[in-house]
Order: structure tokens, then sequence, then C-alpha cells
């Protein structure tokens, strides 16, 4: 691994670490907070430990499979229709689906370990192998890496507008929604860098 992308993997690690200090480990744990609230929370934060050590810790070695279906659980706990009715369920949903891609973007590189948008990721490449060339190891190949394009564009729109949203706005008319983001900013801006840096750990060797 070059210098490079130990650099950018440094940076990331102290991305990860800022978000879980200034957000979820804060949290979990608040007097009066609902049972569905501190579950959205604890399981940000495990995300965010997670992706702090990832690019430090052989996957091959830990319990990659175990970890991977847990964050598959995590993507699915955030599709589930929670709370509201009507108009108000369909906001919540809307809210909740970056976060369920972020979770399956998670359990994708648990279960690719050596991700990247090349030819060679490690994991599809020795199933590609072991069926031999061919259409079927170029499609397992080309597949793998849709998928992590797809994850990695959709986290990247949610990151530039999650991050931007607080920021005032060049017109004169605001709505309700722009204000009171530009006077709570924490919360898009924590939630904007986690869909950033894990946009970024996804196209990343790790």
């Amino acid at each position: 691994m070059g210098t490079p992308v130990v650099l950018v993997h440094c940076l990331l690690t102290l991305l990860f670490v800022a978000v879980l200090l200034q957000g979820p480990a804060r949290g979990v744990g608040s007097p009066g907070t609902g049972f569905g609230v501190r579950v959205d929370r604890l399981l940000a934060a495990v995300m965010a430990v997670s992706m702090a050590a990832m690019p430090w810790i052989d996957l091959r070695a830990g319990h990659a499979a175990v970890a991977g279906d847990v964050f598959t659980a995590g993507s699915v706990w955030f599709l589930l229709p929670l709370g509201g009715r009507g108009a108000a369920r369909t906001a919540t949903m809307t809210r909740r689906l970056p976060h369920a891609a972020g979770m399956a973007a998670m359990a994708w590189m648990l279960r690719v370990p050596h991700t990247g948008t090349g030819p060679a990721h490690a994991h599809l490449g020795s199933a590609a192998h072991s069926t031999g060339p061919g259409v079927l190891g170029d499609g397992a190949a080309l597949g793998g890496s849709v998928i992590t394009l797809s994850l990695a564009s959709c986290l990247l729109a949610y990151a530039l507008w999650s991050l931007t949203r607080p920021m005032p706005s060049l017109r004169s008319a605001v709505s309700a929604a722009r204000r009171a983001a530009a006077a709570m900013p924490s919360r898009h801006v924590g939630d904007g860098a986690m869909a950033l840096g894990t946009a970024v750990m996804l196209v990343l060797p790790h």
C-alpha cells in the first residue's frame, strides 16, 4: 500500500473518530431517548468505529462474515417503516435511506475485503479464477464494480446535499427546513462527513 493511500486512510480515520465523538457516541445513552433512536445511534456509532478501524485490520483474519451480517441487518433496520403515517412516514423513510445505503456499503466492503473500482477485486477475482476465464468471471468482476460505484455515487450525492444544507442560501426566500438546518448544522455536517468518508472508502483499497 503506497504512502498516499496510507495518508488518506489516516485522514479518514480521523474523520470517522470526529464524527463518532460529535454525534453517536454522545447520543446513545441520552435520557428520554426512544428505543428506535437509540438503535439508530448505536448502529451509527458501531459503523463509525468499524470504518475508522477498517484500514488497519486484516479482515481475512477476523470475523468479517459475521460483521457483514450485522451491517446487513442494520441496513434492513433503516428501511423499516418506523413512526408516523402517510406523508410523515414517507419523509422519515426518505431521511433514513442514506443511512441504509451506508450500512449496505459497509456490509459490501466486509464481504469484498479488498474492494475498489478496478478489475482486481481480491474476492471477486478469486471467484472468477476458480470458475476459469470467460464470461462468468468477467461478469462477476463487472457486477462488483457496478455495485461499488452505485453505492459510492449515492453516498457522494447525499454527502454533498447534507454538507451544503446548512450553508446560507443565495435566495431571499428560504424554506423552514433550510432555516432549521442552518440553526443546527452539526447533524447535517456529521451525516454528510460520514457519507463522504464511506464513499471514499468504497473506492479505495483497504
